[in-house]
């Protein structure tokens, strides 16, 4: 019988995995998952290294020899986590070769203290992918203002790219540019542009979270209905806004030319709001040449019961449209909710990021007294 992951993927959906740690490389666990759930990515982000560190035994081995060696704080993460990435990376690269490198990707995400530096972002993704030095890495750089010609430069390297914090349709419509003016430097500088891969994470929960949270201060009967839908109505609306951007005729010249799309990612996918289903960031944004990246309690959630109808996207943008028509009119300046959502995501993983080099400095402090 079939389950509803493996029907995920028969709908055109890649399900990626919001998670990685060594423990989940070397227990097996990863591997087991490609196997059980249908898995076919990783993405990482500073909060989930951070947790990984916090609580990682699997660690203290390198962190010993790095202290040993005097690694610095800097150092010591970079080498800790690219480790990781490129191990998870040949956990994955069987998928990448099945799938002719769309799937069995594995993200690892530039500083993001350095998210409003085009130049600082470019050096480290360029350093980034050089150290994982695998086929099937994404490297995760931030769709700000500064994100956006940093994206074009990686790509243009013939590094591929997962662009992430993308919350607004207009920022999703430069991403789309930046992505594409990439590929045509890319193929200038005479890349191989078949081989590029990249990927769009629109986050869906937080945008709830926001919206309803400002729904609940207007306090009125139609603000309460309003609530919960934001978040799949503008994933949606990005889903329109992709075909009609790659059907384009800068697009399809690329395409033509050998280039991939830039697959929407859904992110945030993990159900904040318990009166909610647990699943319905999966269930309500079935499309096809998408990717899902979910926490594993999404994941376990949809193997479970998640009830896959095919295409939930396609045929409601009419609907969506005039949903935010109705969420203007409620007096919810959407605008500004986009604008602080991608404030409070690069100033959160700073904040991480931080808290991952406390830990890393007290475990190197730690193994340097032992």
């Amino acid at each position: 019988m079939s389950t509803p992951t493996a029907r995920l993927v028969e709908e055109g959906v890649s399900i990626w995995l919001d998670d990685l740690s060594r423990q989940r490389i070397t227990s097996g666990n990863l591997a087991d998952l490609i196997i059980t759930r249908n898995v076919t990515g990783v993405t990482t982000n500073p909060t989930i290294f951070a947790g990984a560190l916090a609580k990682g035994e699997s660690y203290d081995g390198q962190v010993s020899v790095l202290a040993k060696d005097g690694a610095d704080v800097e150092r010591a993460i970079f080498e800790i986590t690219t480790d990781d990435v490129q191990a998870a990376s040949d956990v994955f690269r069987p998928v990448f070769d099945a799938t002719g490198g769309v799937d069995g990707r594995v993200s690892i995400e530039v500083s993001p203290e350095l998210a409003h530096d085009t130049d600082a972002t470019v050096a480290e993704a360029k350093k980034l992918a050089a150290k994982v030095d695998r086929p099937n890495v994404l490297i995760k750089i931030p769709a700000t203002k500064a994100g956006l010609p940093a994206i074009t430069e990686v790509i243009g390297a013939g590094i591929s790219v997962n662009v992430t914090l993308i919350f607004s349709l207009e920022r999703y419509d430069e991403v789309i540019d930046a992505y594409l003016a990439g590929v045509e430097k890319a193929q200038a500088a005479g890349h191989d542009i078949s081989t590029l891969q990249s990927v769009a994470s629109f986050f869906v929960s937080r945008v709830d979270t926001e919206v309803d949270k400002r729904l609940a201060a207007i306090g009125t009967e139609t603000a309460s209905s309003l609530s919960s839908k934001a978040g799949l109505a503008n994933a949606r609306l990005a889903y329109e806004l992709f075909q009609k951007k790659f059907a384009s005729d800068r697009a399809k010249a690329l395409l033509e030319a050998g280039a991939t799309v830039q697959r929407p990612l859904w992110a945030s996918t993990g159900v904040k709001d318990p009166a909610l289903p647990d699943t319905l960031y999966v269930t309500e944004l079935v499309a096809k040449g998408t990717v899902n990246t979910m926490p594993e309690k999404t994941l376990e959630a949809t193997f479970d019961h998640a009830e896959i109808t095919g295409d939930t996207v396609t045929g409601s943008y009419a609907e969506s449209h005039d949903y935010f028509s109705q969420l203007e009119a409620a007096g919810v300046d959407f605008t500004d909710v986009t604008q602080v959502l991608e404030d409070e995501g690069v100033e959160k993983f700073v904040a991480s990021w931080r808290e991952l080099q406390e830990t890393v400095k007290a475990a190197l402090s730690e193994a340097a007294e032992a």
